[in-house]
């Protein structure tokens, strides 16, 4: 079926491509180049800037400092970074989110070249699965309402702009690493009279991990294969494209171990666990002590009960398009994602397909003095799913939804005071088929200090639609019914401030942000229906949810080859019980060193995690226990980990390089288990803190043209 999907969507983009090679003209979608180095007016080196030069706060990274580091897709990519973190929300299956000023990760928008095609759904196994080949750019806007003139944004946006290649190029690259890891990455770009091609395929492979020796791993296996071809136009009916078609296949398996996955689903008896292993074990391996009065409980429910199986298969593609008419520019877009899962949570299985589609049409133009922006879009997203629980009962449909959402943008510019003030100021009302109609206005202020240093202000408001269970449970059932009693829509409201300052080999960016969340949508498994029987229940929260938090990174260029960093996170959370699920640090710390010399390039990063308040995150709605019946931890260690990665070129065409991640070899499981149990004796598996692989080393080879 993912062959068959992307053949067709091949013949219907080469026609296009073949048109634009027919023209010939300037081979750049956009006008933005990016220097990774500069000199100052004094001559000094000058380090490329955290911030694009844009009045709203944006911050890029770029892919070959992402490759440096290591990073394969984009969730390893943006890790590690002030404001930003990759939040893992299951110790089984590791369903993983980016997560920007400590908000739950489903409130991030991502966006490739600015078209939106994934759903808190999509990204929940598939932001593993965007690589990193073939991106110019990676763009971070933080706060309620950056998308701009796309919809819905709660905690900001993440924006993958391709990279259209100039001359004919091609890469093999292979990895083999600890843990049974392997990759292979295989890249060729062909410019054209007029265009230019781009293919890429990646397949990766990690066997699951188990720390505690407890038999239940922490670290999911997985196999994931992709493929891609980005393709550009420049001139298509006056015209320039780009876009891509881009297929993912991903097998991911936690819990038991071993990738016999038929296996473990028909073992529904018995245990084949040993939960006297690991940190406040049981004083015995077929179960645990029950907290109430230290009788035994024993597991009998398999390898089937405590694992969980995912099959991935996602289909994409989209196509936008920029044109000049006069002073103006004319913008169009369209894109299709469907979205395939087939899982196995403990017992239950779960089959979930999802259609996304978009398309856009807007156009920018000088207007009373300043650049106006009018954009029209209609935004489509369904859900459908079919579920069966492990004593055989039906569950298909509980999180069918399908929205539809058309929504009008505008946006206007203006530089005040001879420039050194700019306005932007957006405003988007969407009508939402479900919930009505919905305003996100956002306005940001760029005040330029002198030529070393500015000031943004930001502010504005975004929603999101609620959509079911699966993004607080990920498609674990508990319930044969959900019912559904949220007051409208998610929505937040940001204030940031961001400084920056940059002189010679010295940058620094600081910021400081507020957000409120109300209506904070949680899942409430312990309700019942008038009859007594147990329901799920998709609540608002009755309180608003607060995070307010700063963070401060500081730079220096001391050799054109060699730049150092420092940063430091802070965070305050305010919220009701039963929202903010996961555990979150309140301090963070960061230390990076980096550098290119001759044939050498080598990059090492210190993070330290402050001790995290369990207790507020875990334990304000009831205790949880360990297996021997103790209580779990009120607070977590602090820890660091140390990532290093070390590169040398043979040749112009040849480089090797070896690194490590978590060089201090720190796991959770040496303090804390994942697994828990409650006070009636039932176990579940999140309780996360800390890093969930232990010291991971990779060797590898690269051979381009």
């Amino acid at each position: 079926m993912t062959s068959a999907r992307l053949l067709r969507g091949l013949f219907l983009v080469f026609p296009f491509i073949e048109a634009g090679s027919a023209y010939a003209g300037e081979a750049t979608l956009d006008a933005i180049t990016v220097h990774t180095q500069r000199v100052s007016p004094g001559g000094a080196p000058r380090a490329r800037p955290w911030l694009r030069d844009e009045v709203a706060p944006v911050e890029v990274c770029l892919p070959d400092e992402a490759l440096r580091q290591g990073a394969t897709n984009l969730n390893e990519a943006l890790d590690k970074r002030p404001g930003v973190a990759v939040q893992v929300e299951c110790s089984i299956c590791n369903a993983r989110f980016i997560s920007l000023n400590n908000l739950p990760g489903r409130y991030t928008t991502l966006l490739i070249d600015g078209v939106p095609l994934f759903s808190a759904v999509s990204q929940a196994y598939g932001l593993d699965s965007v690589g990193l080949r073939g991106v110019e750019r990676i763009e971070l806007m933080r706060g309620a309402g950056a998308s701009g003139l796309t919809g819905e944004a709660l905690a900001g946006t993440v924006n993958i702009v391709t990279r259209r290649p100039t001359k004919r190029e091609g890469l093999v690259e292979a990895v083999a690493g600890s843990f049974g890891h392997r990759r292979l990455d295989a890249q060729i770009a062909e410019p054209m009279n007029g265009g230019a091609v781009m293919a890429n395929v990646h397949y990766n492979t990690h066997h699951s991990v188990d720390s505690d020796g407890n038999g239940v791993s922490e670290y999911a296996g997985y196999t994931r294969k992709l493929g891609g071809l980005g393709f550009f136009a420049d001139d298509v009916g006056g015209f320039k494209l780009r876009g891509r078609i881009d297929a993912v296949d991903e097998k991911r398996g936690g819990g038991a171990l071993g990738r016999d996955y038929a296996a473990i689903k028909a073992s529904r008896e018995g245990n084949p666990f040993d939960f006297s292993r690991g940190h406040h074990a049981s004083t015995f391996a077929d179960g645990w002590l029950s907290p109430a009065d230290g009788s035994p409980i024993r597991y009998t429910d398999g390898r089937a009960g405590l694992s969980e199986i995912i099959f991935t298969e996602r289909q994409s593609a989209y196509v936008v398009g920029e044109r000049r008419l006069g002073e103006s520019l004319i913008g169009l877009a369209a894109g299709y994602a469907r979205h395939d899962q087939d899982s196995f949570y403990e017992g239950s299985a779960y089959l979930a397909g999802q259609n996304q589609a978009y398309l856009m049409a807007s156009l920018k133009t000088p207007l009373a003095g300043g650049v106006w922006t009018l954009q029209g879009d209609f935004r489509y997203e369904d859900l459908r799913s079919r579920a069966t629980l492990p004593d055989g009962g039906r569950a298909d449909g509980l999180d069918n939804y399908t929205y539809r959402t058309p929504g009008l943008g505008v946006q206007a510019y203006y530089p005040l005071f001879d420039d050194r003030l700019e306005v932007s100021f957006n405003l988007r009302a969407d009508r939402h088929s479900t919930y009505g109609t919905q305003l996100s206005p956002r306005l940001n202020l760029l005040w330029h200090h002198d030529e070393h240093s500015s000031s943004r202000i930001s502010a504005g408001q975004g929603y999101r639609a609620p959509t079911s269970y699966f993004e607080q449970d990920h498609g674990i059932l508990d319930t044969l019914q959900i019912v559904r009693a949220t007051n409208g829509v998610e929505k937040s409201r940001n204030l940031m401030y961001t400084f920056d300052w940059q002189d010679g080999p010295w940058k620094f960016v600081g910021n400081a942000h507020l957000t409120r969340l109300d209506n904070l949508a949680w899942l409430d498994v312990n309700a019942t229906d008038v009859h007594g029987n147990p329901i799920s229940v998709l609540r608002s929260a009755d309180q608003p949810v607060k995070v307010k938090g700063a963070d401060a990174q500081l730079g220096y260029q001391f050799f054109p080859w060699l730049a150092a960093s420092a940063a430091v996170e802070l965070a305050r959370y305010d919220f009701p019980v039963g929202t903010l699920a996961f555990a979150r640090p309140e301090k963070r710390a960061y230390f990076t060193l980096s550098g290119d010399y001759g044939s050498w390039d080598f990059f090492a990063r210190a993070t330290w995690t402050a001790p995290q308040d369990l207790s507020r995150f875990y334990y304000r709605e009831a205790p949880r226990y360990n297996f021997d019946g103790t209580l779990k931890p009120d607070r977590s260690p602090a820890f660091w980990t140390i990532d290093m990665r070390l590169q040398y070129a043979i040749s112009p065409q040849w480089a090797v390089f070896a690194g490590v991640d978590n060089l201090t070899d720190f796991r959770q499981t040496r303090h804390d288990g994942y697994l828990w149990i409650d006070a009636g004796g039932r176990v579940d598996v999140t309780q996360i803190w800390g890093p969930n692989r232990g010291r991971f080393t990779y060797v590898g080879a690269r051979f381009e043209f």
